[in-house]
């Protein structure tokens, strides 16, 4: 896409492998004039803390000449991203990608973050699918009056058209979900020529991906996956002219000013039974499996899993209801094709179940009362769900966001009105009427509402996810002629 390759200036580099004899994958720089092997390497982990994989860590220079080579690269031709990624997106999650077939990936993934295997798997279809569909993706996304091109025949005595925003693109990937690196193809599609900063925790996801789309065709000089440490990592946003960030609150704050950077931080999407008390145990019966479901699928790890259940009535069933699903569920190594839960170093375990313990201080406890490590005897711990029950819907701890199956379940009347339901990326109301679904959808504090049986972690094709990520990237400019 991008003519032919530059000849390396430095040895060729082995394919990752397997460390099966106890010598760590090597996960190279992916840089414009190909792989490269730093003497500076971030040793990643499993969750028992056996290494597993080194991770290039590239210097200022190395960054500032790949944002170089990414402006200096021709645009792509048109239609062409589209073909070659969703290509790219069968080899990623079916062929050998760098030596490594899929479900090595998918099994490194899951010993490295501690996402069960059965959602790495799952994530790996999302990118899938994300890839063949990405066209669509970001057409849909076009204002339905702008022309995806200046030839286009709306743009004879006047219209308007879909143009970038910038050339270069940065993502400062996140660690906790495979399915994130599904976001930034329709970049890719739109134009734009991309760096990547991968996660130190599973940086397995972004590299497998850009090595699957350069063996397709993208160019070198296109796309490439900058490893660095904290002190470079603000180089690429400031060199990049448009960026996507993710991170928890802190970094939201941090670019909260900037313009020109997207970011991506907790989700702390909500459960509103707004029907529950007058609906009786059936109303409650027919709504677990939604709820129960927003909560635990994903491992509990993804910004769309529910983090609160707001109730119209007594939340103490509700809580109850929940406490007895969730308790059932099995503790297992990540590895393992029935694991639902996610697994940590056990040290980190102990601080995550010390913090939740003291935010529930004068709470109810339904489940995890106790403590939510169950160790495996390995050095890592299971995170096991807890199930809090709150006396009102303002409570500060609505607002906390844990890496696993965790939930607070507080009352709600419409007299609360919808100040508890804001800084929500997704809520699913189950009950109400036509008024209060259309107070939410107008409130703009609320990312996105599912009404009815829809949990809150469905994702559907050409759906937003946060908004469509082209209404950052494009905008529409006029054009006579």
């Amino acid at each position: 896409m991008s003519g032919p390759r530059h000849a390396p200036t430095h040895p060729p580099v082995e394919a990752p492998t397997y460390a099966s004899v106890g010598c760590p994958v090597q996960l190279d720089a992916l840089g414009p004039r190909g792989a490269f092997r730093a003497r500076n390497r971030l040793t990643v982990a499993d969750v028992t803390g056996r290494a597993v994989a080194e991770l290039s860590q590239v210097p200022r220079l190395f960054v500032q000449r790949g944002l170089s080579a990414l402006r200096a690269a021709r645009p792509a031709d048109t239609g062409e991203p589209a073909e070659v990624i969703a290509r790219a997106g069968h080899a990623f999650a079916h062929g050998s990608v760098g030596g490594l077939p899929a479900s090595e990936y998918q099994r490194l993934v899951s010993r490295v973050s501690g996402v069960p295997v059965a959602v790495v798997r799952s994530a790996t279809a999302r990118i899938e699918r994300a890839a063949a569909g990405v066209e669509r993706t970001v057409r849909g996304a076009r204002p339905t009056a702008t022309a995806g091109h200046w030839r286009d025949p709306l743009t004879r005595g006047g219209g308007a058209v879909w143009a970038r925003r910038g050339d270069v693109f940065a993502v400062h990937a996140a660690g906790n979900h495979p399915g994130v690196h599904s976001l930034w193809l329709e970049a890719l599609t739109l134009g734009y020529r991309v760096a990547v900063r991968p996660s130190g925790r599973e940086p397995f996801t972004p590299h497998r991906l850009v090595t699957a789309l350069r063996e397709e065709g993208i160019g070198d000089d296109r796309l490439l996956l900058l490893p660095t440490d904290h002190q470079v990592a603000d180089d690429i946003v400031r060199g990049a002219d448009l960026s996507l960030v993710y991170g928890g609150d802190a970094v939201v704050e941090k670019y909260r000013g900037h313009p020109n950077v997207l970011t991506q931080g907790p989700g702390r999407s909500k459960i509103l039974l707004a029907d529950v008390d007058t609906g009786g145990a059936a109303a409650l019966s027919s709504a677990l499996d939604t709820v129960v479901s927003s909560i635990r699928d994903e491992g509990g790890v993804a910004c769309v899993n529910a983090t609160a259940v707001l109730v119209a009535g007594d939340p103490a069933p509700v809580a109850a209801a929940i406490a007895e699903r969730l308790a059932g569920l099995p503790s297992l190594p990540p590895e393992d094709d029935k694991a639902v839960l996610p697994v940590r170093p056990t040290a980190e375990a102990r601080v995550l179940e010390r913090y939740l313990l003291g935010q529930a201080e004068g709470a109810t406890p339904w489940l995890g009362g106790d403590g939510i490590v169950d160790e495996l005897g390995d050095g890592s711990a299971v995170l096991r769900p807890a199930v809090i029950q709150l006396d009102r819907p303002n409570a500060p701890q609505l607002g906390i966001e844990l890496p696993f199956p965790c939930v607070w379940v507080a009352p709600w009347s419409p007299e609360d009105g919808l100040g508890p339901l804001r800084n929500t990326l997704v809520l699913t109301v189950i009950g109400g009427d036509g008024r209060l679904v259309e107070r939410l959808v107008d409130e703009p504090g609320i990312g996105n509402v599912h009404v009815g049986d829809h949990p809150t972690h469905r994702m559907v094709p050409g759906v937003p996810h946060d908004g469509h990520l082209a209404e950052f990237l494009m905008r529409s400019k006029a054009v006579i002629r």
